[in-house]
């Protein structure tokens, strides 16, 4: 047993033994070097924008709305008598006050007036007779005052046919154009028929609806300006403003008023309405910079004087089909107009000047293939120099 122990301990020592020496040998051959050097950290470049002046200018902000463009008036021709239509205006036709339209046919009302006329002779002198013999005391008062009451029946009835043919010409209620017939020739139409259609565009009357937080900046008599689907724009002024809103929509129905003496432009077309209201300072910007911030705020994004990316919330003050005009940003601001992936707030980057900057100080047109060239350098984030483009 002794054996058996004294063999454990000697193999025990022995197997620490090589491990001190393996321990021993590895280390050797680690000293004496000096430690590795660290990568160097190799700093990201920064993000490239081209970025402009631009200076707040003088721009009437303006009220724009959207709405359609009605006639002044519109009158329906209806018939006062049955009849059949024998004449009638052609659609299209410019017509005047008063002017004849439709005749409709007189049928027996001719016949009936001849009686009349006759009846009225006869209780005309049947009630001289009665009045002299009542004069002379021959005859009763009474029989004079019967006569004298068939004579104006008589002459009732004769009024009411002369009216009833009188009837049987239609003239225009309203100076204007006929748009419809609704009646033809032939046709038979009793009284509260209708029978054609005047529409009367001149003026024009462009109807709008204003928001409740927009009417109070609208008050009869402002000028405006109305632009009409195809392009043609007319001088106008608001004649018409609502004193209550609507009930489903809780808007305002203003009616600004349209000349149009010679007819050009017809009744029913979309249009455009702007209204002037003030004077502000702003800056024309291109529609495609905007963007939403974090609290879903319409805003740009701007260089401070570290070239640090800034976003200001802005207002649309006019919009056109080349440009906005917005406030909120300072009178001279230096806006980012071309970027490559999203920017923050505080963010660093290198501001370049945009390819139009580019080709007035070098003196080109921007149409060149020198300036469409330093736009494509500005994407891919070339430098520009004195001597043109760093190739």
């Amino acid at each position: 047993m002794r054996q058996i122990m004294r063999f454990l301990n000697s193999t025990t020592v022995v197997f620490m033994a090589i491990i001190l020496i393996i321990a021993l040998w590895i280390g050797s051959g680690l000293i004496g070097r000096e430690p590795p050097e660290a990568p160097e950290r190799t700093e990201m470049p920064l993000p490239t924008v081209a970025a402009s002046w631009s200076d707040a200018e003088p721009v009437t902000r303006e009220l724009v709305l959207y709405g359609d463009v009605e006639p002044v008036q519109v009158s329906t021709l209806r018939a006062r008598v049955d009849g059949i239509v024998e004449e009638i205006a052609a659609q299209g036709d410019r017509v005047e006050w008063g002017e004849l339209l439709v005749q409709l046919s007189t049928d027996d009302r001719e016949a009936r007036l001849a009686r009349a006329e006759a009846q009225v002779s006869a209780a005309e002198r049947d009630y001289d007779a009665a009045r002299q013999l009542a004069e002379r005391d021959v005859a009763p008062e009474a029989e004079a005052r019967t006569r004298r009451a068939e004579l104006e029946a008589a002459r009732a009835e004769l009024r009411a046919t002369e009216l009833e043919i009188a009837n049987t010409a239609l003239g225009a209620p309203i100076s204007g154009t006929i748009s419809r017939l609704i009646a033809d020739v032939g046709s038979y139409v009793t009284p509260g028929s209708e029978v054609l259609e005047i529409v009367d565009n001149d003026p024009l009357i462009a109807v709008v609806n204003v928001q409740q937080s927009q009417i109070a900046s609208v008050r009869t008599g402002m000028a405006a300006r109305v632009r009409f689907i195809g392009g043609d724009e007319r001088e106008g002024q608001v004649q018409f403003v609502s004193p209550f809103a609507d009930a489903a929509t809780r808007t305002f129905r203003v009616e600004i008023e349209i000349t149009n003496p010679d007819g050009e432009i017809p009744a029913g077309l979309s249009a455009e309405v702007a209204i002037p209201l003030e004077q502000i300072d702003a800056h024309r910007i291109s529609a495609a910079l905007g963007r939403l911030g974090e609290d879903g705020r319409l805003g740009i994004h701007i260089l401070d004087d570290e070239d640090r990316i800034q976003f200001v919330p802005i207002q649309v003050v006019r919009a056109r089909a080349d440009g906005i005009w917005v406030d909120g940003l300072p009178e001279r601001a230096r806006i980012v107009t071309i970027s490559r992936g999203s920017l923050a707030p505080g963010q660093q980057v290198e501001a370049r000047e945009t390819p139009e900057e580019y080709a007035d100080r070098m003196g080109i047109d921007v149409g060149d293939p020198e300036a469409e060239a330093a736009a494509e350098a500005l994407e891919f984030g070339a430098p520009l120099g004195e001597e043109g483009l760093a190739r």
